[in-house]
């Protein structure tokens, strides 16, 4: 649980100084506060339902209560498409500054967006259908810590190798933008070894540092959750990769954005400031 409240409150302050703040209304801004909302939604699905089951001791969920791997998928399916949106922007930010305004307009951003929870929901409404109309025998039992869909194919009884098959392929389409985050990289990194200032370089690592953090841990568990062969796969690999995706990317996610991101960092001085000014008590002259 205190994970949990770290995770929503260090989201939910980011969404709350970008939507407070109007020097933050650009384009990288608010697909960053997209992510803070995915990041809210996506511990939200999990870790509420995981701590009232270990708080009761009862460690039970229904079968509609096991769809909550649709909002899973989805968050998680629109959270790698949004990262691969601001790659883009930072490499246009980076590499085109003067066709910046032109390239991330205004409706850049809501389309991305748009697209990014679209095509997830599709996606992960697809594998929810297909896998609950799947029969289930055994004890019903699931060695993990909430109803991830590879726990769960486990206890199908029929052939799940065109469902398999289907996973691998919508999982590929999903490592398609982990190619236009690489490819933006690049020419990131070619265009700050060019840079002569100093303070450009700077600035410049410091915005890509904390994004390249953030894709390294969402992809990277991503990869470690769902591509590996089910033969390959243990109950330890299984609980490691689903903490990471479900509780510590979520939580982190925030952190990393705020500690490397000096426009952030300073909206918040800003606001905290703001506050305690206005909270000073008056002195009363005699």
């Amino acid at each position: 649980m205190v994970v949990f409240l770290t995770a929503v409150s260090g989201s939910a302050l980011t969404l709350l100084h970008i939507c407070a703040d109007p020097r933050l209304h650009t384009p990288m801004y608010f697909l960053l506060s997209q992510l803070s909302l995915m990041d809210v939604m996506h511990v939200s699905t999990v870790i509420p339902k995981m701590a009232t089951n270990y708080l009761s001791g009862q460690k039970s969920i229904s079968f509609v209560g096991c769809d909550q791997h649709f909002l899973y998928l989805t968050m998680g399916g629109a959270e790698c498409v949004l990262l691969a949106s601001m790659s883009y922007d930072r490499y246009v930010a980076i590499c085109h500054p003067l066709h910046y305004t032109v390239l991330m307009n205004r409706k850049v951003g809501p389309m991305t967006s748009a697209m990014s929870w679209l095509g997830a929901s599709v996606n992960s409404l697809i594998h929810t259908v297909i896998l609950m109309h799947f029969p289930f025998c055994g004890p019903r039992e699931i060695h993990t810590f909430y109803c991830e869909f590879p726990a769960v194919v486990k206890l199908v009884c029929g052939d799940i190798i065109v469902y398999e098959a289907t996973v691998y392929i919508s999982t590929i389409l999903l490592l398609l933008p982990l190619l236009l985050i690489s490819a933006s990289c690049v020419f990131i990194l070619h265009s700050v070894i060019q840079m002569r200032s100093a303070a450009s370089k700077r600035n410049a690592f410091s915005t890509c540092s904390s994004h390249l953090t953030v894709l390294s841990l969402w992809f990277g568990a991503c990869i470690f959750s769902y591509m590996r062969p089910r033969t390959q796969r243990t109950p330890l690999q299984d609980k490691v990769g689903s903490v990471f995706n479900s509780i510590i990317t979520p939580t982190l996610n925030p952190l990393i954005y705020t500690l490397q991101n000096t426009d952030v960092a300073k909206a918040l001085r800003r606001v905290l400031w703001r506050d305690l000014i206005t909270k000073r008590p008056e002195v009363q002259l005699p």
